[in-house]
């Protein structure tokens, strides 16, 4: 596993369509793992702003939902766009709820675990991994740092630039 990308790897989006890593080739990748009843679930309207300020730099965000800790994404799609898009404006692009931890988890988790090590797999939602123009991840950050902090706005800068 150690020799793919992140580009190899594949969703469907909340609507239902497959959602391929590989369309985004050559963009550096914002990913979190998201919950919409979740106390870090504010940090939506964090992340459509620095998806706003960089994607005409490139930058991709790509919320995946995802009900593994505290039951706190119940909803079906419908419920989880309308939530989004009403409360936050959320423009990025959001995948089908998927499972982010375990034996379960989804293959992209599965192998962000194994880039980044046993820290580096979600422990809670809105954990934030960011993945360079070559596929590869290059940090990540727990659901505690937000997205207007300091060190992740240096970080989501160097990305873009990188």
């Amino acid at each position: 596993m150690t020799d793919k990308t992140a580009f190899d790897f594949e969703f469907r989006s909340l609507r239902g369509q497959p959602l391929r890593l590989n369309a985004f080739k050559g963009h550096p990748l914002l990913i979190v793992n998201t919950a919409s009843k979740c106390g870090f679930t504010p940090q939506y309207k964090g992340l459509e702003a620095v998806w706003q300020k960089y994607k005409d730099e490139g930058l991709v965000v790509l919320g995946v939902p995802s009900n593994d800790f505290a039951n706190q994404e119940p909803g079906g799609a419908d419920e989880i766009a309308t939530f989004c898009e009403m409360n936050f404006g959320v423009d990025f692009p959001l995948t089908a709820k998927v499972s982010v931890k375990g034996p379960d988890a989804h293959p992209l988790f599965k192998w962000i675990g194994a880039q980044g090590g046993f820290l580096s797999k979600p422990r809670w939602n809105f954990y934030k991994y960011l993945i360079g123009r070559d596929g590869k991840l290059k940090t990540w950050f727990a659901s505690t740092t937000t997205p207007d902090s300091a060190k992740f706005e240096k970080a989501i800068s160097e990305l873009v630039k990188g």
